[in-house]
């Protein structure tokens, strides 16, 4: 530290101490506090809970959000918001020079706050972590007038630009004229009801067409059948007053106008959501009455488990760096507040029935405030919107071990276990051999995105393979969303016997498939060594047509072995018969020299490179084969330092995972680096809407790699052996609380180089902490 006056420094001192002895963090201090209204809906602030994500902003004296909700899949496969609403208050008290807008992350709601010639007045939103609801709360010290519109760009059959496809399944390549069609918008006296009801025809239809599986077809799950996504906006003492238009950036609307029916101090308004797979739109509307009800009722009561469900979520894990920079905002205060930040914005997906999207998650807006040349609607987002790119998915999850949020990866994992019988079905088909094939860019419905797979492919070509030069072969990424499986189990002892069988059917497809190519090629199922010999295959999207690539040969290794840990009431004599022929049967990673120096190959052979990934370093992470405290460190720091191509690809944008690896090999100076570089501030309004990224605004996984990176510099974890501080610099004081295996948790003080507090809970795994420092490996 610099020097600073004695008094100063003890005054910084006590406080550190007084800090320290807190049990969770005053998350005051990461409160995002604006006091200046917006410019435009890329200027907003998340807001969300349970499984719907808002955006919310003021902007000239109107109160405006998105609002969002987990598995709203249009027949094109978009995730359609579910419309904007538009608040005004009459007279106006967000019109002046008093203006504050809060996001309280410690009880999950956002204050807006205004003043304006003695008018006075709060407007509290609120998201129902438990039900499906949303609130908004104004209460004024004298009485006004409120108007809530509910704005929809759905009010009329659209037609998108061919780049605009890029957010839905059709991409650059749909087989027929794309259209979204409008939505259903009526009001009642006092209420707005709107939906989206899929037509006959979806994606899921012309996809299965087109990959050849139509004798399948009554046997595959279908998520976009009779999929009506929806809600209805209505306000306490509010009547319908007519329609508005206009245009909103680069997008034209239309509104419906509730109207308080006479000035009061306080106004409430509700917007419930409602998304099913019904029969019928009767069917729907009675599960959105049912909603309906229960959400005008026992608000107060609600509120209170809301605020207790985020008070408790923070209470599990937090990472506090530099309180003492916070009026000065240095990178490393950053770093702190936006993996909270992050952290937070994830937990507004905590239950949905789909997993949080890697590319803006809840979180999009008009992507004109993106990209210039994106004039699109704000339903928009690359990369699609029922599409999933494992690579990226991954990076959402994995920090949700340490942080202890195991219950909200439990979306994740089940949207794979809807799909396995899917995955089955492909190996069936194509191949006539068992196991669950997954592809890396595939579709909620588990088959590979339409554009991707190819629509002029050669007659001869294998059916169940994308014609991509990026995607074809690579189906291992669902071996990291296995390990994760078993990793609850071991960090929180959860119940995973609905994941055993999912997890023997992907082992299974690279056993009997790769047995299948080999005999397809000649005699012998296996080389000299008794190896499968896994080719073609590919070392994520980068090294293609591979030999025995890395991210393969490492993830059925770790998985296989990980599975044989499980004690017997969890896999039974047949199947744990079976993984250890399988085990024996998986062939070596590969290493290659360069410059006289021994590395990790990101294969043993390839043809080509394709992209700018590191699968040379998943054996680093996330297999956790090589690192602190196990053998072989010096051969993965080689590969780190002196791998050409990774010097080249080197980046802390995006996905990219130079940071974690950086962290996990004790190279302390390069994971602060690059971790700083990913959790700075993004550099727009809202501190951790990073990107675009080679994804989209807000870049999740850009956020997901730079929580993992800065989880592995406090604390990792080999064996029963947790290490502390394991690549942390001097300089950086911190406070934190993180999960580690065998359901425990460490919370660590670290002041002036020094640890201050040391809490291992159960107090028997204490003895397990090993305090890292520069000569520690």
């Amino acid at each position: 530290m610099k020097q600073v006056p004695k008094i100063i420094a003890f005054i910084l001192l006590f406080c550190l101490f007084f800090w320290a002895d807190a049990q969770t963090p005053d998350l005051t201090p990461y409160h995002v506090i604006w006091e200046t209204p917006s410019a435009h809906a890329g200027e907003s602030m998340p807001l969300g809970g349970g499984d719907i994500g808002l955006n919310v902003w003021v902007e000239d004296g109107d109160i405006l959000f998105y609002m969002s909700r987990s598995g709203a899949f249009d027949e094109n496969n978009t995730l359609l918001k579910q419309g904007r609403v538009r608040v005004t208050m009459h007279p106006n008290p967000f019109s002046g020079k008093h203006f504050r807008q809060e996001l309280k992350l410690d009880d999950g709601y956002v204050a807006i706050t205004g003043a304006h010639e003695g008018l006075e007045a709060t407007v509290t939103i609120w998201v129902d972590v438990f039900k499906p609801a949303i609130h908004v709360e104004a209460a004024a010290n004298r009485n006004v007038s409120v108007t809530a519109v509910y704005e929809s760009w759905r009010f009329v059959d659209h037609y998108p630009q061919p780049r605009e496809n890029n957010g839905n399944s059709w991409k650059w390549a749909p087989p027929r004229p794309v259209v979204t069609r409008a939505d259903s918008i009526a009001a009642t006296d006092g209420a707005i009801v709107f939906y989206h009801r899929n037509r006959d025809s979806t994606a899921f239809d012309v996809v299965v067409a087109q990959q050849g599986l139509a004798q399948v077809k009554g046997s595959l799950f279908n998520p976009l059948a009779r999929l009506t996504s929806g809600g209805v906006l209505f306000g306490d003492g509010f009547a319908y007053t007519g329609k508005t238009s206009g245009h909103y950036l680069a997008t034209p609307y239309e509104g419906w106008m509730l109207q308080s029916r006479r000035p009061r101090r306080k106004h409430e308004m509700t917007a419930v959501l409602h998304i099913a797979q019904v029969p019928t739109v009767d069917a729907w509307k009675e599960g959105l009455d049912s909603l309906w009800r229960a959400a005008a009722t026992g608000k107060p009561a609600a509120w209170a488990r809301t605020r207790a469900w985020w008070n408790t979520f923070w209470a599990r894990s937090y990472i506090v760096i530099n309180p003492q920079d916070r009026p000065r905002g240095t990178v490393p205060w950053q770093v702190g507040r936006n993996y909270q930040l992050f952290r937070y914005m994830l937990a507004c997906n905590a239950y949905g029935a789909y997993p949080t999207k890697f590319n803006g998650g809840l979180f999009t807006y008009d992507p004109v405030m993106v990209d210039s040349g994106a004039a699109f609607t704000p339903d928009f987002r690359n990369w699609g919107g029922g599409t999933h790119t494992a690579q990226n998915q991954r990076l959402v999850y994995w920090p949700m071990l340490k942080s202890g949020d195991l219950d909200m990866m439990k979306s994740q994992f089940e949207f794979y276990l809807r799909l396995r019988g899917n995955a089955e079905l492909r190996s069936r088909v194509y191949w006539n051999h068992r196991g669950a094939s997954f592809t890396e860019q595939m579709e909620n419905f588990g088959l590979p995105n339409p554009a991707e797979y190819g629509w002029k492919r050669p007659a001869d070509f294998d059916r169940g393979v994308e014609y991509n030069a990026w995607l074809e072969y690579q189906w291992d990424t669902v071996l990291e969303f296995c390990l994760m499986m078993l990793e609850t189990h071991r960090y929180g002892g959860a119940d995973i016997r609905e994941y055993i069988p999912f997890i023997e059917s992907c082992l299974r497809f690279f056993d009997e498939h790769y047995q299948y190519r080999a005999r397809q090629r000649g005699r012998r199922t296996f080389d000299e060594n008794g190896h499968l010999v896994i080719y073609p295959g590919s070392s994520a999207e980068t090294y293609k047509m591979a030999y025995n690539a890395a991210t393969t040969v490492a993830g059925l290794q770790v998985v296989s072995r990980r599975m044989l840990d499980l004690p017997p009431l969890l896999i039974g004599d047949s199947l744990r018969n079976y993984l250890d022929t399988l085990v024996n049967r998986i062939p070596p990673l590969s290493f290659r020299e360069v410059g006289g120096k021994t590395m990790l190959s990101p294969a043993k052979l390839w043809e080509r490179v394709n992209n700018t990934e590191a699968p040379q370093l998943y054996p680093v992470f996330p297999w956790g084969q090589y690192g602190i405290g196990l053998p072989g460190l010096d051969t993965a720091r080689n590969t780190y330092w002196h791998d050409p191509d990774l010097l080249k690809f080197r980046s802390h944008i995006g996905w990219k995972q130079d940071n974690i690896f950086a962290a996990r090999l004790g190279l302390t100076e390069e994971a602060t680096k690059y971790t700083a570089l990913k959790l700075q501030d993004s550099g727009r309004r809202f501190p951790a809407f990073w990107g675009p990224g080679f994804d989209w605004v807000p870049d999740h996984n850009w956020g997901g790699s730079g929580m993992i990176g800065l989880q592995e510099m406090l604390l990792q974890t080999v064996g029963n052996q947790i290490f502390v501080l394991p690549a942390w610099p001097a300089d950086w004081d911190v406070h934190f609380k993180l999960h580690a295996p065998d359901s425990t948790t460490v919370e660590v003080m670290y002041v002036n180089g020094q640890i201050t507090k040391l809490d291992v809970y159960p107090g028997e795994r204490r003895k397990d902490v090993v305090i890292c420092g520069p000569d520690s490996y």
